[in-house]
């Protein structure tokens, strides 16, 4: 009678498989080869490319023109102003001149009264500063003032019992302001006080 067969199954001996390794990094060799290797933009692309970089530089020389054009514009009106700009005051002064005119006829005429020309004289002289005066243009006439420096010009000096030490004594010539910008100082002299008395001599 033959034993019975064994039914127990045997450890395997056989070894597990290895993990596969991880792919190697591409190198720049490989980079160039795949973008080498890239189709080429479309037909379509590139001429929008074109078309958009044409336009930019239309709009660029368009720019350039128009602010060379600013600046010719711009110096030319500047011109212009410093042409006319006193064109409004010699407009204005035009009847000061045809009183003058008048003026001056009458005081050539024969028998012409000195007291009248001297009178026609004044009223074209007030004429004159009233139209200068609408212009902005101030007189400055200090007699009797403080003495200011950043408006009045002192000459000399001289004493005077009427007016103070360090006053105008007298304008010998009358400065001007235009809006309230200097443009002559008053020419002036300053009194020193009243006068001193001399020493006696014993």
């Amino acid at each position: 009678m033959s034993a019975p067969e064994s039914t127990e199954t045997l450890p395997s001996t056989s070894t597990p498989a290895p993990a596969a390794a991880p792919a190697p990094a591409p190198t720049p060799a490989a980079d160039a080869a795949a973008k080498a290797a890239a189709p080429a933009p479309a037909p379509d692309a590139l001429a929008a490319a074109k078309k958009e970089a044409a336009d930019n530089y239309e709009r660029y020389l368009r720019t350039v023109a128009d602010l060379e054009n600013f600046r010719k514009r711009a110096t030319r009106e500047k011109d212009e102003l410093r042409q006319f700009a006193t064109a409004r005051v010699l407009e204005d002064l035009l009847p000061v001149l045809d009183n003058l005119g008048l003026g001056l006829a009458a005081a050539k005429q024969p028998g012409a009264d000195a007291k009248a020309v001297v009178g026609g004289v004044e009223l074209v002289l007030t004429q004159l500063k009233g139209t200068l005066a609408n212009h902005g243009l101030k007189e400055i006439n200090p007699a009797g003032q403080p003495f200011d420096a950043n408006l009045h010009e002192s000459l000399s000096a001289q004493p005077s019992a009427d007016v103070p030490e360090g006053s105008v004594l007298a304008v010998i010539r009358t400065g001007f302001s235009l809006n309230g910008r200097l443009l002559r100082p008053a020419s002036v002299v300053l009194s020193s006080g009243a006068p001193k008395s001399e020493a006696t001599t014993g």
